[in-house]
C-alpha cells in the first residue's frame, strides 16, 4: 500500500520545504491550508501553485479559521496591530520576547485539523514546518510542544487508540535557515513559488522578521532568494 502523509502548507519556505522532505520520503501527499484571515493572504495563492507543481492539487484542502481574524491579538490577524520593521539591524541569534506577529493558538489548530485529515485518508504521517533555531521565538514551534501533541494525538484517535498512531514529523527543528534552504535546494525545492513575507503583497518587503529571516537563510546557504522584492 502507498503510504499517506498530511502537509500543513502555508507557502512559504518552511512548509514548502516539508513537501520536498515527504516526496523524498516516499509518502503520497495530501497538502492543507488555512484561511484564518491573515494579512498575507496572499501566501495561499503560493500554496495553490506549490501543490501544483508537486502534482497534488486533487487532494489539496483550504480549510476556513476565519475565527482567529475575528479574534484579532496578532499583528497577522488585527488591522490594528502593525507587522515591525527593524530595517537594516540583524537579525538576533537567539529568539527574544514573543512578538507581535505570533497567532494564539494557530499551529495547535493546525495541527487538530490536519490530524482529522490524516486519519480521514489513513495517512501516518504529518509534516509540519516548525523551527526550534533561526526562528520568531513562537512558542508552538518548539520540540516541547510538537511532544505534547503527539501524545494527544495518540490518546485522541481511533488509530492511535489501536496502536498505530499518526506521526509528527518535523524535519527542520533542528536545522538553521541556511541549512534549511540548502536541503530544499538539494531536493528540488521550488523557491522560486514561494512566500515569507508578513505583509503580503506581490513584492516582499525585506524589512519584515519573516523576510529577515529568509534573506539570512539564502545568504548564508550562499546564493540567492529567487522571489522579488521590493527596491530599498
Amino acid at each position: 500500500m502507498t503510504k499517506k502523509a498530511v502537509i500543513i502548507l502555508s507557502g512559504g519556505l518552511d512548509s514548502t520545504t516539508c513537501m520536498g522532505y515527504a516526496k523524498e520520503a516516499g509518502y503520497e501527499l495530501y497538502p492543507i491550508s488555512f484561511d484564518y484571515g491573515q494579512r498575507h493572504i496572499i501566501e495561499l495563492e503560493n500554496a495553490r501553485a506549490v501543490t501544483e507543481h508537486y502534482g497534488t492539487l486533487d487532494r489539496y484542502k483550504v480549510v476556513q479559521l476565519g475565527f482567529l481574524r475575528e479574534f484579532g491579538g496578532s499583528a497577522l490577524t488585527d488591522d490594528s496591530i502593525d507587522v515591525p520593521k527593524t530595517g537594516t539591524e540583524p537579525v538576533p541569534d537567539e529568539p527574544g520576547e514573543i512578538p507581535v506577529t505570533y497567532v494564539p493558538g494557530r499551529n495547535l489548530l493546525f495541527l487538530s485539523i490536519a490530524t482529522s485529515y490524516a486519519e480521514t485518508v489513513g495517512a501516518e504521517a504529518i509534516y509540519i514546518g516548525v523551527n526550534a533555531l533561526d526562528y520568531s521565538g513562537y512558542p508552538d514551534c518548539r520540540p516541547e510542544f510538537i511532544a505534547k501533541v503527539q501524545d494527544v494525538i495518540a490518546l485522541a484517535t481511533k488509530v492511535g487508540v489501536e496502536g498505530k498512531p499518526i506521526s509528527i514529523e518535523t524535519p527542520l527543528i533542528h536545522l538553521t535557515k541556511a541549512g534549511i534552504v540548502a536541503e530544499g535546494l538539494r531536493m528540488g525545492v521550488p523557491y522560486r513559488l514561494t512566500t515569507s513575507c508578513y505583509n503580503g503583497e506581490k513584492e516582499a518587503c525585506g524589512e519584515c522578521d519573516s523576510c529577515r529571516l529568509r534573506l539570512k537563510g539564502f545568504a548564508e546557504a550562499g546564493t540567492t532568494d529567487p522571489i522579488p522584492y521590493k527596491p530599498r
